[in-house]
């Protein structure tokens, strides 16, 4: 994932989650497991995450202007994002589930819809309370999604594709050590963790 998209994203996201603001606001959601104010304000996170990167992206409460249709949300996923260029009908340079439900058939839905989806850059956003569960839920969706695929349709992935968890036990380490990122190595089916 060095000097990758992935990983400009990802420093891009830790600019906009250390500013005051929305550190304030996602670590109180995170400490006291409040999941709306938690998902509402990780949107807005990562939406300004994608501005960073020259993105404009669309999601509840972020409605878009720039395609033919107008939408808040598209393709049925919470955050779907554009590069800027001035065509009428763009593909998604990067595309965002955020999963606020525990429940593993849930978190393995969103990674195969994102997984369903063209794009640059794929990244599932969902949570643990501890690091331990955080790595047996990567463990489970290796097995589970991308173990459905065949080495011929993982390699005909395009782009990045990343599950960061949050685990709830590293509130305290807000926000490095409590966002674990994974990120999907193509060739051998497996998730790698990213320090």
């Amino acid at each position: 994932m060095e000097s990758s998209l992935a990983q400009r994203w990802r420093e891009s996201f830790f600019e906009v989650v250390r500013t005051r603001e929305a550190a304030g606001v996602l670590k109180e959601a995170a400490v006291t497991e409040q999941l709306a104010d938690w998902t509402t304000a990780l949107t807005s996170a990562v939406v300004d995450a994608c501005r960073k990167l020259g993105w404009i992206a669309s999601a509840k409460a972020h409605r878009l202007e720039m395609l033919p249709v107008r939408r808040s949300e598209y393709l049925g996923l919470d955050i779907v994002a554009f590069p800027g260029a001035a065509k009428r009908w763009r593909f998604p340079a990067g595309i965002v589930e955020l999963e606020n439900q525990a429940d593993d058939r849930f978190i393995e839905y969103s990674l195969w819809k994102l997984m369903c989806v063209r794009a640059d850059l794929r990244i599932l956003f969902c949570y643990r309370r501890n690091r331990r569960d955080a790595a047996a839920l990567i463990r489970h969706l290796r097995d589970e999604v991308v173990g459905a695929m065949d080495l011929s349709g993982r390699l005909r992935l395009e782009g990045h594709t990343v599950v960061v968890v949050g685990c709830w036990d590293e509130a305290a380490t807000f926000p490095y050590g409590f966002f674990k990122w994974w990120c999907l190595d193509t060739n051998t089916g497996l998730f790698e963790q990213v320090m």
